[in-house]
Order: C-alpha cells, then structure tokens, then sequence
C-alpha cells in the first residue's frame, strides 16, 4: 500500500465504486482492487450507498449492478459505514466553504479526518486538486 493522507484505512467515495464496475474505465483497474482486495481496509459513508444508485441505476439504467455494488459496500466495509451526524454535517459544512465545494463532497472529507482515514476518489477538480483526496493510482 503506497503512503497515505490518513489512517490505515481508505475512505472510498461513490467514483471509485462506480469506476470499479466499468472495465473500460481509466482507472477501472485500481478502482477495481481497492474494492475487492481485502488487503485493503475500506470504508464509506451511508452517502456512497445513494450515490453509486443514483449513478448506477437512475442515471445509467444498471439497477441491478447498482443492487450488486451497494451489497459489496456492505460486505466490504461492514461496520466501516458512517452515518451523518449532526457534528459530521456541522464540519463538513466548513470544509464545503472553506474549498467551495458541495455539501456531499465535504461529508467524504469531513469522514476522513474525523475518523483518520484517507479519501480515495476521482474528483480530480473538487478533491484531488485541493488536496483532500488522493486517486486510486496514488492508493494501490
């Protein structure tokens, strides 16, 4: 495992779940093995279930693997899902300021530092750029 922001633990956000399940995807590979090597220590936020559904299902029309990926987020992260909470929202909302980011975007970072895990997405423009998230490449 390469160096991290964070803990021992990655923080995965809805891109990595999605781009895990596109095999023509740039980083489908390293998404991939983030997801499915139990060598690494996931986590996600009870956002991600909501978003990979959104992005998998309502958006692409792919119900069913949407279905698929949030079991696989249960399985995998276990008791490792984190629930919002009023002091979560209450940081997540001075991160989201703070960079000009959304609300969702900032809960993920927000998670993170709490928690002393480290981001992995593939916001490059919201997240990686600034410096509060590192790309599946950087994890694997």
């Amino acid at each position: 495992m390469k160096a991290s922001l964070g803990g021992d633990r990655f923080l995965l956000d809805a891109t990595i779940w999605h781009e895990s399940k596109d095999t023509d995807a740039p980083h489908h590979a390293a998404c991939r093995g983030l997801v499915v090597d139990p060598a690494y220590s996931v986590a996600a936020l009870d956002l991600t279930l909501y978003e990979v559904s959104n992005s998998l299902g309502a958006r692409d029309g792919r119900a069913a693997e949407a279905v698929d990926v949030c079991r696989l987020i249960a399985g995998r992260c276990g008791h490792a899902i984190v629930g919002t909470d009023p002091m979560l929202m209450r940081l997540a909302l001075s991160i989201a300021i703070e960079h000009g980011i959304s609300a969702y975007d900032a809960s993920y970072v927000a998670a993170a530092r709490r928690e002393d895990w480290t981001l992995v997405s593939l916001d490059i423009k919201d997240l990686v750029s600034k410096g509060l998230a590192i790309t599946p490449d950087a994890a694997v």
